[in-house]
Parts: structure tokens; sequence; C-alpha cells
């Protein structure tokens, strides 16, 4: 599907909220969550939700400001070409920098889909897009990181699929940043049975670039509707990332949000799932690749509001070198969602004995009748797989690539696409080959 090349416009470089194409509720919701952003305080030690993270030289108040610069029209173009995931699509966008350079996918309006740049869709669709925007407050310890988000939100997408439309082909949208900061936004909203994909991809022009990265998705999901989401977090190895996720669902809706992560220096990635109606079904997935000095600190919670809800947590982390990971999560049933089956596993594979991995899951339930579990293991690659391969001639920096794929494979088949899991496969493999080739 072809792509539409835009002209690039101005934006904001300036400390402080940026206005530029905003309408005026957005311009004022901006203020508020720079003043908001400004009087909290920075994680600190004492702080539960900041639990074995690295919080030393986390951030400074020039990545917070810095915007990136407008993109040459060459460099813009280039980007666009390398913008590709899966082969066919629905429609495509793409940023730099925080900026619009192209899209596709218009014609998918005349099925009343509205696919557009989350400012534009604010103008035209002011109602539809603030009754849903960042209506869950971030509950796991970056409320500061999601205020600074809005105050400085300009470049996303918003997705609005009607009642009873399904969207066959996944749509995508491609996050560049070539330095500074960058601020992502998507907003989906699928109304009553109605199915659709989207997958966001973040990538920093310069695999070794800096910067900052601060992202928010919302995911509303009405009665019987159906998302998948999938985040591919590719930022170069020395940005600090944020990411907060919230998926609303109501009675019988489906969701499946895969999380993979294998750039950055330091990310931090929150996730919320609100079964809000009977019948719902929430899918958290996660694979990380980390290695270097590399650490992902994921943060969770699935809340079951309504009886006979169902939810399934499956994060898998390999780790390489002095890498660290931190995950907990929770699960939570309120009071009266009799019949909640909810599940939370991580599982943490170690290719290096001086890697960390840090886990707590956690429950907490108010409801009778349910089904709940969670867990975590922390394990080295088997020494006996290590030397079947090893003995068959396969160069050690192969057979742990064989090996790692294999412990995730079975998070990427839970989207039951096998045209999307073998992309994704594709890119977990061409992290073992960049490093692999950089250490020749």
């Amino acid at each position: 599907m072809s792509a539409t090349i835009l002209e690039e416009k101005a934006c904001c470089t300036s400390a402080g909220p940026c206005s530029s194409e905003a309408p005026d509720w957005i311009a004022s919701a901006r203020a508020e969550a720079w003043r908001l952003y400004d009087s909290l305080p920075n994680p600190a030690r004492t702080d539960e939700a900041w639990r074995f993270a690295t919080l030393s030289g986390l951030l400074s108040p020039q990545e917070c400001l810095h915007a990136g610069p407008a993109l040459s029209k060459e460099s813009g173009e280039e980007l666009v070409r390398r913008s590709r995931g899966v082969e066919r699509v629905a429609g495509r966008m793409v940023f730099g920098n925080d900026r619009l350079l192209a899209r596709s996918g218009q014609e998918l309006a005349r099925l009343g889909v509205i696919w557009l740049p989350l400012l534009e869709a604010a103008r035209q669709h002011p109602d539809l897009v603030q009754s849903h925007l960042l209506k869950t407050p971030a509950a796991l310890g970056s409320a500061k990181f999601a205020a600074l988000h809005l105050s400085q939100l300009k470049a996303g997408t918003f997705l609005y699929v009607p009642r009873g439309v399904e969207v066959d082909l996944p749509l995508e949208t491609h996050h560049w940043l070539e330095s500074g900061a960058c601020f992502p936004h998507t907003l989906v909203v699928a109304e009553e049975g109605s199915r659709v994909t989207l997958m966001d991809y973040f990538q920093s022009v310069d695999r070794n670039g800096k910067g900052l990265a601060c992202g928010v998705n919302d995911l509303v999901l009405a009665p019987g509707a159906s998302v998948t989401h999938v985040s591919v977090q590719e930022w170069g190895r020395n940005v600090t990332g944020f990411h907060i996720g919230s998926a609303a669902l109501s009675r019988g809706a489906r969701s499946a949000s895969l999380q993979v992560h294998l750039g950055g220096r330091r990310m931090r990635s929150e996730s919320i799932s609100r079964l809000c109606g009977e019948g719902a079904r929430s899918d958290m997935l996660s694979v990380s690749v980390a290695d270097g000095t590399q650490e992902y600190d994921q943060r969770t919670l699935q809340v079951h509001e309504a009886r006979n809800t169902s939810s399934d947590l499956l994060y898998k982390n390999s780790l390489d070198d002095t890498a660290r990971t931190v995950f907990a999560g929770l699960i939570r049933v309120e009071p009266g969602a009799h019949q909640t089956d909810a599940y939370q596993k991580v599982r943490n594979l170690l290719l290096s004995g001086e890697a960390e991995a840090n886990s707590a899951p956690g429950l907490e339930i108010e409801a009778d009748d349910v089904r709940c579990s969670h867990g975590a293991t922390t394990g080295e690659v088997d020494a006996a797989e290590l030397f079947y391969l090893l003995s068959r001639g396969i160069p050690r920096q192969e057979a742990y690539k064989l090996i790692v794929h294999g412990f995730l494979e079975e998070v990427l088949e839970r989207l039951a696409r096998p045209d999307l899991t073998a992309r994704l496969s594709e890119r977990v493999y061409a992290k073992f080959d960049a490093k692999a080739g950089s250490a020749r």
C-alpha cells in the first residue's frame, strides 16, 4: 500500500507545553498537565512502585524539554521507506521526531473507520476523542511521566472502528526518533462487535541514538469488540523510555496486547487491564530480549470488576551480559466479581551469570468462587540443550539464538496470527545478529 509523503510542519521546541495545531481543549489539557508534572516529585527509593528500579540518572530536565528538530525531506523519505512491518496492511502512518511524515489507509473511511493523526482527530471529532483520551489514571507509579506525556502531546494515532466492522488486515504506526524527546500516543476505540489489529513500532534513526521516549496507549472496547495491539520497542541503545498502556473492556470484549522489548537503555512499561463487563477476556503478553546494560522494568495490573471475566498474563524475558529486568504485577478481584479466572506467569531465562531478574507477582481477591494463580521462575540455559546444538557444529551465539527463540515462541504464537508471529520472530533474531556482528 502506497503512502502519501507529507511536508514537515513546524513544532514547538521550547520548554513547557507545546500548542501547535492543537484545539483549545488539548492546549488547556497540556497546560494543566505541565503544572501537574512540575508539582509531582521524582520517583524515590522509598516508593514501593519503583522497587528494584535503578533511579540514578533516570531523567534530566534537558531530556524532557528538548524536542527533536524537523527532519530534512530526504531523511523523512528514507524513514518512510524503512517503515515496514508485515507485508500487507490496511493502513500505515509514519512519524519522525513527533511529526507526521506519511500516511495511507484513508479508504477505510468508506467503512466508517476513523484513522487519523491524533490532533487532526481531536479537531474533527472532539467529543469522541475527548471522552476517551487518557481516562485511565497512571496508577502504577508513573503519574509524573503520564503528565509529562500529556503536556507535550502532539503526535500519535486515533483509530475508531464502528459497530460490527471487522478490519481484516492490520494497521501500522511507525514512530522514529532521531534526537531529543518524543511523546507518541495511540488511542483505539472499538465499538460493539468490531474487530481490528494495530501494530505500533518505536525505533531510532541511529541504533546507538540517544533521547527520551514517553508514550501512552489507550484501548477502549465496547461489548463484543476484539482488539489486538502489538507494540515493538526498538529504540536506540541510549534512549530512556516510559510507556503507559491501558485497556478497558466491556461485556464480552476480547483484547490481546503484546509488547516486544528489544531496544533502549532503560525502559519502564506499565500496563493496566480493566475487565468492566461480564464475559470479558484480556491476554497480556510480553517478550523482552535484554543484553549489555539494558534494564526493562515492567509493572502490570489486572483488575476484574465484573463477574465471569478472565485474564491471562504471560511475560518472558531473556537476559545476557549484565542486563536487568524487573516485574511487579497484581491481579485484583473486586467485590462481586465472582467466577473470575485469572492467571499471571513470568519466566526469566538467564544467558549470563551476571544478569539479574527481579519478579514480584501478587494477588488481591475480594470475591468468592474464583480461580487465580501467579508465579515466577528464573533459570539458566539447559546445559543438555546447549551441548546438543554445539555438538552438531552450531556456533555458540547461534545456539543461544535458537534456544531463546524456542523459549519466546510460546508467547509470540499466542497472537494466533502466523504472519505477525513470523515478522516478530525475525526482529528478535535480528537483535542477536546485530550483537554477533558488533562482537566480530
